[in-house]
């Protein structure tokens, strides 16, 4: 690819750091890196053929603006840019990249590692269309994953909505967790939101291995004291639980929201719309009711998309009857903050609440209108 035709555009750059990532920095210069390279070469001071340093320089100065962290770890682990990890094979930086995210190696490669790696991807195109006397040792960083938040505006309430799995979510008070009517939680392999907070809620030992499941055992315990071990709850219960491993990342409380119905004999679930709104206002009235007992107060909350995964609700349903029960909501100076996994969903949500923001709008103006008659 010709100087005049590079295209740093973020997927092509990605497919490069990939094959960086699986053959590993020592076999740089047996690669077909055409992006990388001409990144790395427009901010060079010196034309020497020592291009495979240039694009290691470049991936660690990509590395330098994820603002640190677990997502900065894992990066330079699973690229082998972390000390004494260079000339480490692909599974075993890939194995001890999971780590950094307490979850297995298959679901690391089929979730995390695409977020990681991204993430320089974006560095990479950031740098590449900045002039080099931009760069100096500390880069201006695009915000790491669990820093990517909008603000939506939706009559007099503001709401965060964050873009990336729910395990990466800091320092919100309690996170709302969608759960079956049996408050039975699944395994943690899984790919569900509770599976995901139970995983990241788990301990371990110096070695990693998994030595408490306290998310599990409250909640367990939340069944036995209220005569629900052996039959289901009611939708829109709700069970709260301490949040295990995640306390870590400044999460406090995990609210387990019934809102799924098991469908008899299959795998398949029941959601209504109504449940998700009775829900979201048991956990915003929980929050109420034992807010004040903690120091200092709980006063952010973050909801998923309750019911739109396995459950069947389409993202604008789910919104829509989140809306209905945070619109009915007194503020209480609560912080209200909504989680996606991708781009799309955001998209989804901030049309569906601008559009009742419009309706609210517009039945404003025409009671203005029909009061001067």
């Amino acid at each position: 690819m010709s100087s005049g035709t590079a295209t740093f555009d973020v997927a092509s750059v990605l497919r490069e750091v990939k094959t960086i990532r699986a053959e590993g920095l020592v076999r740089i210069r047996e690669l077909s890196l055409p992006l990388l390279r001409r990144a790395a070469s427009a901010h060079s001071t010196v034309v020497t053929d020592a291009w495979p340093v240039e694009v290691e320089n470049l991936l660690r100065t990509a590395l330098a603006g994820l603002g640190g962290g677990d997502l900065e770890e894992a990066a330079a682990l699973t690229l082998g840019l972390a000390p004494g990890m260079r000339d480490r094979p692909a599974a075993d930086r890939r194995r001890l990249a999971a780590r950094v995210y307490s979850v297995s190696v298959e679901r690391f490669r089929k979730s995390h590692e695409d977020m990681v790696l991204g993430q320089i991807a974006e560095q990479v195109c950031w740098i590449a269309g900045t002039p080099a006397s931009d760069h100096g040792a500390s880069p201006s960083p695009l915000l790491a994953p669990h820093l990517q938040h909008r603000t939506l505006r939706v009559d007099s309430r503001s709401l965060t909505l964050h873009v990336h799995p729910v395990e990466l979510l800091r320092d919100v008070d309690v996170i709302v967790s969608p759960l079956n009517t049996h408050l039975s939680l699944p395994e943690t392999y899984k790919a569900s939101v509770a599976a995901a907070l139970r995983r990241s809620g788990t301990l371990h030992d110096a070695a990693g291995d998994v030595i408490g499941d306290p998310v599990h055992d409250e909640l367990l315990g939340w069944r036995a004291a209220n005569g629900s071990r052996g039959r289901p709850v009611l939708p829109g219960t709700v069970a709260p639980t301490g949040p295990g491993g995640l306390a870590a990342r400044g999460i406090r409380r995990i609210y387990h929201a019934a809102v799924a119905v098991p469908r008899p004999g299959t795998n398949r679930y029941d959601v209504s719309p109504q449940d998700v709104t009775a829900a979201a206002t048991r956990a915003l009235a929980l929050m109420g009711e034992e807010g004040n007992s903690f120091e200092p107060p709980l006063r952010s909350v973050c909801f998923p998309l309750l019911g739109a995964g396995r459950g069947g609700l389409s993202p604008q349903t789910s919104i829509s009857a989140l809306w209905a029960a945070l619109a009915g909501d007194s503020p209480q100076n609560r912080d209200v903050h909504l989680i996606v996994r991708r781009p799309p969903l955001a998209e989804v949500v901030a049309d569906v609440l601008r559009a009742r923001r419009v309706d609210q709008e517009t039945a404003g103006h025409e009671e203005r209108g029909h009061g001067c008659v």
